[in-house]
């Protein structure tokens, strides 16, 4: 990556990924306008050039004559092809680009790069939640799981009350969390595809920041059935559930612990939330008794994505991100990256990049049932990038895939979980969680893998937030962050100001995430910013 050093907001800046680049983006707040005449170093591309029009910030401009039909590279890959002649100085954006072709899932370099072992870092800890199952959580929640969407307004009544009245009561306890979602009935329950849905609630009631302990909220006459969602033997505890030091005993099976709305005891709405309450007061005692301990940075399980994405995620933010990445790898920690239309184009990466043969054959047949599912639906990747992208300079998903792909760093990929999938107390390193790209339906997937910790992300600014889990934001731009001073935990943006190196910020990002798996609160959960749990569900609903 090059840039010009002077500073954006005196002298115009533009940035070229790559010495084969027939485009770099414009760096400077509120864009350049036309008669602007370019810097950089002498010879360079592109040096002394002269803007024929207004170049908003983070959009492209041509650094070469690029006449119709010709490739269009950014990041020395093909993004586009021009569909008329675009003389130098123009203004590239998705209007004038054609988007090549999606790379067949045949033929592709299987497990090819063979980079040397990053050295260990060791040494590095955090003060976190031992769980009986040997996974560590950063935080301690209540958290109640329900089977079916019509038991939400009951259990909203329930938690606030557990949040005024008991919570004051059990200071070790960091919240309460609903469980809601929109499943559970009306749908093909048996369906070839429902196991996705059903694998995917099971999973995040066992999420680390959970302590183990389980509390389910029914309706009764729902499809999804509390023995269906968490069979006999799926809880795993040890001892007394989720108390303290009982990570090394041998776990056993739980009786589930269920609250049925319908049952005939329950006379009128009171008789249901003292019910739920009476129940919470004995997870909540249980959890209190918990407390934080030094453990190694190895227990974290960090996910990283981005959403509302623009030109410089993949200057500044993503490579920080693969940065921290590779730190966190070093320490023997666990990073998912996902989002499958977002890798798609980089799919030759994945496959080489892949640890052996057999993990890049499960990132191909991830990838070609999701182009499957695409074709069902009559639509292809294409459909991935938002009004919001184009209008923070990616013309189309290609230029979006090579800037969301750097966040998954260096590192050999060692896993492939399918959707839904939990991961396995042997499955470390770098992990491909095969997500759709929806912000919210990655979020809540990443948490069924067992995420305690989350890194996201931002262009365009988004207030994304999650109750179960904290959320580190970062932001691309100096811009964004300044203007969401309260909303964005990092300044990526710093990068492209020449006031810090991707390394530096990837270290800086690294050891704030040491600080909030320790305690330390994000803005989001200083604000109590939260969304949905969306559940990826392509069963059919009844």
């Amino acid at each position: 990556m090059t840039a010009s050093a002077s500073p954006p907001d005196r002298a115009p800046l533009v940035i070229r990924m790559h010495a084969a680049d027939h485009v770099a983006i414009v760096a400077n707040d509120g864009g350049l306008p036309a008669g602007t005449v370019l810097p950089g170093p002498v010879g360079s591309v592109g040096t002394g050039l002269t803007l024929r029009e207004r170049v908003p910030q983070a959009h492209k401009v041509a650094l070469v004559d690029l006449p119709a039909g010709s490739a269009v590279r950014r990041y020395d890959v093909t993004i586009g092809y021009a569909r008329a002649d675009i003389p130098a100085g123009s203004w590239v954006h998705e209007k004038l680009l054609d988007l090549p072709a999606a790379r067949e899932l045949q033929g592709l370099p299987m497990a090819t790069v063979k980079p040397a072992p990053l050295p260990p870092l060791q040494g590095r800890t955090f003060q976190g939640y031992r769980n009986a199952d040997g996974s560590v959580g950063t935080r301690n929640l209540l958290a109640i799981t329900t089977t079916v969407q019509c038991v939400a307004g009951v259990l909203d009544v329930a938690v606030e009350r557990i949040r005024r009245e008991l919570l004051p009561q059990y200071p070790n306890v960091d919240g309460v969390v609903g469980l809601e979602h929109t499943y559970g009935c009306g749908v093909a329950i048996d369906a070839p595809e429902a196991p996705i849905p059903i694998r995917t609630l099971r999973h995040i009631s066992l999420n680390p920041n959970f302590g183990g302990e389980v509390m389910v909220v029914s309706l009764g006459c729902e499809k999804l059935q509390p023995e269906r969602l968490l069979p006999p033997g799926s809880i795993p505890i040890a001892g007394s559930a989720g108390s303290a030091g009982s990570a090394g005993d041998a776990p056993s099976a739980e009786p589930l612990d269920v609250v049925c709305l319908q049952d005939a005891a329950h006379v009128g709405f009171m008789s249901m939330i003292e019910h739920i309450l009476a129940n919470a007061r004995v997870h909540l005692e249980r959890l209190n008794r918990r407390q934080r301990e030094t453990v190694p940075a190895s227990a974290l399980v960090v996910g990283v994505q981005c959403g509302g994405s623009d030109a410089f995620s993949g200057v500044t933010a993503n490579p920080a991100v693969g940065a921290m990445a590779d730190l966190l790898v070093r320490a023997g920690a666990t990073v998912m990256f996902s989002e499958n239309t977002e890798v798609r184009d980089a799919v030759e990466q994945l496959t080489a990049r892949a640890a052996t043969p057999e993990v890049a054959e499960q990132i191909v047949e991830q990838l070609g049932w999701y182009d499957r599912y695409l074709e069902r639906g009559r639509v292809d990747r294409a459909a991935n990038t938002t009004p919001g992208n184009k209008a923070g300079g990616l013309s189309n998903i290609v230029e979006k895939a090579m800037g969301s792909i750097i966040k998954s760093g260096t590192a050999p990929i060692a896993h492939v979980l399918a959707p839904g999938d939990k991961l396995r107390a042997d499955q470390r390193g770098l992990v491909y969680a095969a997500t759709p790209a929806s912000d919210f339906i990655c979020g809540t997937l990443q948490l069924a893998a067992g995420m305690n910790l989350h890194v996201f992300t931002t262009g365009r600014g988004t207030p994304y937030g999650l109750a179960e889990c904290p959320v580190v934001k970062v932001a691309t731009r100096s811009e964004l962050a300044r203007r969401w001073h309260d909303l964005m935990d990092v300044n990526a943006g710093r990068i492209a100001d020449g006031e810090l190196t991707i390394e530096e910020a990837g270290q800086a990002l690294f050891d704030l995430l040491l600080e909030v798996a320790s305690g330390r609160r994000t803005w989001a959960e200083h604000w109590k910013l939260a969304n949905a749990l969306v559940l990826f569900n392509p069963a059919p609903v009844t």
